[in-house]
């Protein structure tokens, strides 16, 4: 009986042992945890917000239209601003009307002139009706020049308006609030009903299709994997039990750095490492935060 009882001993500690370094990480090569690219939508206008229709965890679409930031204010100087554009319309159609009769002026003023020159000649006229006629002539060409630069002057106070009305249009599109891309709502920050300034962050975003798993490495394990490898990802299924998933080395520090105090090598506390990230497709399983390991191919 103790014969088999020793027996069944020795068969037994390889088993306990291997499991117990498969629990507590040492036959992994790196340690670390989940992250995601977030980003922090902010406000792109001033002014009550008048909807915000996210809720935290909700999954929303590139370009997806969230929310909206009043615009009455923009709307009632938009609608003035067409009104003096109105108004200045109409001062030029009065002053193309005044160029065309300068214009009608100048051709018949030149029929009189060469009239009055050809009688001159003839010796019918008097040099005082030629002055008089040249000088008219000079007179409405001025008038003319005179007419054309407050036409100019009215266009370019029209220019100016267009000017005004294009800004105004592009901050009533800023007002409504627009999802820059695919991703997951992580926070919120406002809610609707609230003033809020231009630059007010209104939610954080993150894409959790994919996360990458920052670990840390020592200099000794360089040579074990490149950007591109594929390695081998260890998380917790629950708390006896492991899941493998598959991971893409996608980024490598080039310089060196002390080890942070809350990571784990494989060769315990090194007092160099290096940071890499690992690409993992996130099936729901993952979570930001979340800590894992890797595995090299070998």
């Amino acid at each position: 009986m103790n014969r088999l009882l020793n027996l069944l001993t020795v068969l037994l500690i390889p088993i306990i042992t291997f499991t117990s370094c498969n629990q507590n990480g040492t036959s992994s090569d790196a340690f670390g945890n989940f992250e995601a690219t977030e980003i922090m939508v902010s406000a792109l206008a001033s002014g009550q917000l008048t909807s915000f229709n996210i809720q935290e965890g909700e999954s929303l679409e590139a370009n997806q239209v969230i929310g909206l930031v009043d615009t009455i204010d923009l709307s009632l100087r938009k609608a003035q601003l067409f009104s003096q554009k109105q108004a200045i319309l109409s001062r030029m159609v009065a002053v193309n009307a005044q160029i065309a009769v300068n214009d009608q002026q100048l051709v018949n003023a030149r029929v009189d002139q060469e009239r009055i020159h050809n009688l001159l000649a003839d010796r019918a006229a008097t040099v005082k009706q030629k002055d008089d006629i040249d000088g008219s002539i000079k007179l409405i060409e001025r008038q003319m020049a005179a007419t054309r630069a407050q036409l100019e002057s009215i266009r370019s106070e029209a220019t100016a308006l267009d000017s005004q009305v294009t800004q105004i249009n592009e901050s009533i599109r800023k007002s409504t609030i627009i999802n820059p891309q695919k991703g997951t709502v992580l926070s919120k920050y406002a809610e609707p009903g609230e003033v809020i300034s231009f630059g007010k962050p209104l939610y954080k975003l993150a894409d959790l299709s994919v996360l990458e798993l920052k670990v840390y490495v020592s200099g000794g394990q360089l040579s074990n994997f490149a950007i591109g490898d594929e390695v081998d990802v260890i998380i917790d299924k629950s708390k006896n039990e492991l899941a493998q998933l598959k991971g893409k080395v996608s980024w490598i520090s080039s310089t060196a750095e002390f080890t942070p105090k809350t990571i784990q090598t494989r060769d315990e506390r090194v007092e160099l490492v290096y940071a890499a990230k690992v690409r993992v497709n996130n099936n729901g399983q993952l979570k930001i935060g979340m800590p894992g390991e890797i595995l090299f191919k070998r």
